[in-house]
């Protein structure tokens, strides 16, 4: 059997675009390979820090995601997505500079989860920066007008760690932060039927979301897991006897 070569890097299927940050990756966030039941590529874009792109709406880094985009495409992955819900904006652009399919955004899971919720429900989101995700990040994603949002901006510890790119986490006030903003925002709407987690960083704190709202909470984590077993299915045996 004759096997042809092409990639630089084999048996990583997915790549990621990183910010560039310093704060710490915990399990369950994106950027610690250990979160990964499969290999990963990361290709960090330099200067795209957390506050350039959530805060500042990404201005003029476009190009620099393009050129790490088409980099992880030739050393081998077959499909990419990035660590930032934000970068919905940049998900037509990102898509149309490769050949492989690309995956942006959290946010662009909420009509899939809407589609599975009954009659009356619908998805809310939780997000790092109420006040900058625009309506223009929520129709790149495909979010429905009129979805409810809730924040962790104005909490004790989350948002300004990883928006201010603090070189300390503390987990247990992070996780405080986020199940208080989801119970918030499931207070004030209570036809919420799940989560929807913008932030990649924020999958560490699912499971307590889940626990203290009683709803499915879909997060970056999950949706790239769906994600990988598209460009990269399970082979099962098949036996006949």
């Amino acid at each position: 059997m004759r096997i042809t070569g092409g990639k630089a890097v084999y048996g990583a299927s997915v790549g990621i675009l990183m910010l560039e940050a310093r704060f710490p990756r915990i399990l369950g966030d994106m950027g610690n390979a250990g979160t990964w039941d499969f290999p990963v590529l990361y290709r960090v874009v330099r200067d795209a820090s957390p506050d350039r792109v959530v805060r500042k709406g990404g201005e003029g880094l476009l190009p620099a995601f393009i050129e790490a985009a088409r980099s992880l495409e030739a050393d081998g992955a077959d499909g990419i997505t990035t660590n930032c819900g934000f970068l919905a904006l940049f998900q037509e652009e990102l898509a149309s500079s490769v050949s492989i399919p690309v995956l942006t955004s959290s946010l662009m899971q909420v009509r899939a989860v809407n589609a599975m919720l009954p009659k009356g429900k619908r998805a809310g989101v939780l997000t790092i920066s109420r006040s900058t995700l625009t309506p223009g990040h929520l129709a790149a994603a495909g979010v429905p007008e009129g979805t409810p949002i809730g924040t962790t901006e104005g909490g004790a510890h989350f948002t300004e760690a990883i928006l201010g790119d603090a070189p300390d986490l503390d987990p247990a006030l992070a996780e405080e932060d986020n199940v208080s903003a989801a119970m918030a925002l499931v207070r004030a709407n209570p036809e919420i039927g799940a989560i929807v987690l913008e932030c990649t960083n924020m999958t560490p704190y699912a499971s307590a979301i889940r626990s203290a709202t009683g709803l499915p909470v879909f997060s970056m984590v999950t949706f790239v897991n769906w994600f990988q077993g598209a460009i990269r299915p399970r082979r099962w045996s098949v036996d006949l006897h």
